[in-house]
């Protein structure tokens, strides 16, 4: 660490004052969070030869990463630049798929969503807004669905299914490994340490630790999840979020990780009472969302308090093989969400050197994310599907004039 902060102690280089005169000096490029975001545009940064160090304050993939149902879909983007956004995300998994190292991380299963008489109608018409829309939605039998989804038992309360062949899901472990790997490989470091300053200068930027250290680069990418908004607020950059992680607030999400039994599961599953989604090892990842209102971080659910045995016994009525009782882990996560619903991605404004990017949808969109924000630190053009996304919207907004509710509780929702 001591060698790596004696590395980021000079000055920043002419660049960051003098790009018009066309120095192609190196670029420095402090990452603050190295969670997918982060990750993605520090690989991005680093194959394009910048100087790339990576900050979290607790390790790779930690965050709001370590705990995400990781469904990669633009299924309810319901705002037209959003579901453009999320469409590329989905394409560029596809790319950036062939290019990393190490295990698959990315698997273009598709989906499926079953209905019962409570959501039959609320799945009709978004199967119907989709296809409009040029996605691939479209309806499926029950034994066709049982060929798609592999071994489950659809119940026979189950009144309509949909299938969504487009979408699929990542193991967000894998992932992390994978993009710390190539990003590293690409000379990348990735360093310890908890943010207290960011200086925004005229000819460069600082980052100061908490033990004291002063990191100096020409950019820095603000990627910090939901610590975004605390961060940015110390620099005077405004980025509104949900923050709120007490209990049943938006932000908290339960996830099982079912260790047994083994299955044979090949998409991912959203279900009236339970999502599930394919693990390494045959394992399940498990998702309840009517439960989250009852989640409470201060007092996690324990392995076998009523929240377990609901999910274990949901888990269970979807299993084809005799009476096992699953083994399941529970985990809460809090979820990354700007006050408005939306990806936030550029600078604070146009003289600042400091680009956040933090959204909702970071799975689906890291390596498009990835992709798009570093072209733009690189070359200061503006990359068009970015551009309904900058932080600047919130410039002299009333939170309240923004703000909206995104608690995730029915079907299709996340």
């Amino acid at each position: 660490m001591a060698q790596l902060l004696n590395r980021l102690h000079r000055r920043a280089g002419p660049r960051s004052c003098a790009s018009a005169e066309g120095n192609a000096q190196t670029m420095k490029v402090i990452i603050i969070g190295a969670g997918v975001l982060g990750l993605s545009v520090a690989r991005q940064l680093a194959v394009a030869g910048e100087e790339v160090v990576l900050l979290d304050q607790w390790g790779a993939g930690t965050g709001t990463t370590a705990t995400t149902f990781a469904w990669t879909n633009s299924s309810r983007k319901l705002d037209p630049d959003y579901h453009r956004l999320n469409l590329a995300g989905m394409e560029e998994h596809s790319r950036l798929a062939e290019q990393l190292p190490g295990a698959p991380s990315y698997f273009p299963s598709g989906a499926l969503q079953w209905a019962d008489v409570s959501s039959e109608q609320w799945l009709a018409g978004n199967v119907e807004r989709l296809r409009s829309l040029g996605y691939p939605a479209h309806w499926v039998t029950r034994e066709e669905a049982t060929r798609i989804a592999g071994d489950l038992r659809i119940p026979e309360t189950i009144t309509s299914i949909a299938s969504f062949p487009s979408e699929g899901y990542v193991l967000p472990e894998v992932f992390v490994e994978n993009l710390l790997a190539d990003a590293e490989q690409h000379g990348a470091r990735l360093a310890l340490g908890e943010v207290v300053a960011i200086d925004d200068r005229p000819c460069g930027v600082s980052v100061t630790l908490a033990g004291g250290e002063v990191l100096n680069g020409d950019r820095v990418v603000l990627a910090a999840g939901r610590w975004t908004q605390r961060l940015a607020a110390r620099t005077g950059i405004t980025v509104p979020m949900v923050t709120d992680t007490g209990r049943g607030s938006q932000t908290v999400g339960l996830l099982g990780y079912a260790r047994s039994p083994e299955l044979d599961l090949r998409c991912v599953i959203h279900s009236p009472g339970l999502n599930l989604r394919p693990a390494a090892g045959g394992q399940t990842v498990l998702q309840a969302l009517d439960l989250n209102a009852q989640v409470d971080p201060a007092a996690p659910p324990s392995a076998d308090g009523d929240l377990a045995r609901t999910i274990a016994r949901r888990f269970s009525a979807l299993l084809t093989g005799p009476g096992h009782v699953p083994e399941i882990d529970l985990r809460v996560g809090f979820r990354s969400l700007p006050a408005d619903g939306h990806t936030v991605a550029g600078y604070a404004s146009g003289q600042s050197r400091v680009y956040c990017l933090v959204s909702h949808s970071g799975v689906t969109l890291a390596p498009i994310l990835g992709r798009l924000a570093s072209a733009e630190i690189t070359t200061d053009q503006e990359q068009a599907l970015l551009r309904s996304f900058r932080p600047t919207r919130f410039i002299g907004v009333r939170r309240s004039d923004v703000e909206v509710d995104q608690s995730a509780t029915t079907l299709g929702e996340q």
